[in-house]
């Protein structure tokens, strides 16, 4: 007996805030659905790094739906939209609460990782009724369901970048995989022995790697022998920095100048220019991460060189991926981290994120691909444009509208400790700049 798609429900890949997100929209639009999480619970990956604040204050960081939801159902407190969240304030505040909504609670199956996407009886290639045919989707234990459409909000958490410079792992790297630690540990909490007293390595860029280097920092002024070492490819840390004192935001340039301030005085050693080609163990229980004649000796490195999208279970279906980003193709110029920040990427939705394989959406982190620029207001609007295509109101789809911060980064845990969300002054400094995005799509 065959299925048709359009009896079958929307499925949900992924539940952390864009994929519950599209979860309340769906819920509000009367469609079926049903959300698969990996983990045990409700944003498993943001539970892995619940102790850093967002740098985004909870006005940035609820989704409308979501909100109505919450009210609807009743008991719920709105936190301070002027307050910055830790990601456990946003599972414990908001995504937990909004998992046990009754429009929600028994649509979410939890330990369900989807190992593979594709269509019944459709490969890549055979073409001729592929649009009728519904999506089989695949799971860890063997089990399967059918979908009418796939919004893929899995995040990138689980594909971190590798050590290596040129892309690859690195000579050495798997083998070495005692001595590193994924991104964001908690230095100053669950995983400080590992690092009190010992040489640590951070590798990046970035806010997450910045984030480390401060707790770092503060762990180094907390017990003698702590040692900092931060390791990038370029030679201009000027992005990370911003512009101090000077800077336009003046929050953005404090983050910076805090970081700036620990290179100056020597308590961070900063080594540029390093493509680290190679890593390996010592016979002192050491790790040694190696790039031409130039060595960085550590107890243990922390890889904080970005992530990337898992497009491996999606391998079946026909995606149209920028070549670069791995975004999809049409999205790829509006978030170049070349171009763009986190708050100057402009509005999108379902026409930037269709692929040739109509039904089948990657939203959220994920639709990024590898650039860094992904917040979640943006994402919040993603899923809203994609839920109004597959409800076949298409007005409401291409009249997206973003209202961002001028600009964003990951955390906040760059600010002064001693700082109260008030001081450091939420997204974009004391009175958080928004820049209002409309676009009509196409």
């Amino acid at each position: 007996m065959s299925v048709s798609a359009s009896d079958l429900p929307v499925v949900v890949i992924g539940a952390g805030p864009i994929g519950l997100a599209a979860a309340a929209h769906l819920a509000e639009r009367g469609l079926d659905f049903i959300v698969l999480e990996s983990g045990p619970s409700v944003a498993a990956a943001i539970d892995e790094w619940r102790h850093v604040k967002l740098f985004s204050p909870w006005r940035y960081d609820i989704d409308s739906a979501a909100r109505r939801l919450l009210q609807q159902a009743g008991g719920w407190s709105e936190p301070d939209p002027g307050k910055l969240p830790t990601g456990g304030d946003l599972i414990d505040a908001y995504l937990v609460p909004l998992a046990k909504t009754p429009q929600l609670s028994d649509k979410i199956r939890y330990n369900s990782p989807v190992q593979a996407v594709t269509r019944v009886g459709f490969d890549r290639l055979r073409t001729a009724g592929r649009e009728d045919a519904p999506f089989l989707i695949r799971l860890a234990d063997g089990s399967e369901l059918l979908a009418a459409a796939v919004v893929d909000a899995a995040g990138t958490w689980r594909r971190p970048n590798e050590l290596g410079g040129s892309g690859i792992p690195a000579r050495g790297e798997a083998v070495a995989a005692a001595h590193i630690a994924r991104a964001l540990p908690d230095v100053l909490g669950r995983d400080r022995e590992r690092f009190a007293g010992r040489r640590t390595a951070v590798v990046g860029a970035g806010h997450s790697a910045a984030t480390t280097l401060l707790d770092l920092g503060d762990l180094a002024e907390q017990v003698p022998g702590t040692e900092i070492v931060w390791v990038v490819r370029g030679s201009d840390q000027a992005r990370t920095y911003g512009g101090g004192e000077a800077d336009e935001l003046p929050a953005r340039g404090a983050l910076g100048s805090r970081l700036q301030n620990l290179v100056r005085t020597g308590r961070v050693e900063l080594v540029s220019s390093f493509r680290i080609e190679a890593v390996e163990q010592t016979g002192d229980g050491r790790v040694e991460l190696i790039a031409g004649e130039r060595r960085v000796v550590a107890d243990t490195v922390v890889n904080s060189t970005g992530f990337r999208p898992d497009h491996d279970i999606v391998g079946e279906l026909r995606l149209d991926l920028d070549p670069i980003l791995g975004s999809t193709r049409a999205l790829a110029p509006l978030i170049d981290p070349n171009q763009h920040s986190c708050g100057t990427v402009p509005p999108h939705g379902v026409d930037e994120l269709a692929h040739p394989e109509p039904g089948y959406y990657a939203v959220g982190a994920k639709s990024y691909g590898r650039a860094p620029t992904f917040l979640l207001a943006t994402g919040y609007e993603q899923a809203r444009s994609v839920v109004a295509a597959l409800a076949g109101d298409w007005a409401a789809a291409r009249d997206v509208q973003l209202d961002l911060p001028e600009t964003g980064v990951c955390s906040s845990n760059l600010t002064d400790s001693s700082s109260s969300d008030e001081a450091a002054g939420g997204c974009c400094g004391p009175a958080p700049i928004a820049l209002r995005q409309v676009g009509a799509g196409r």
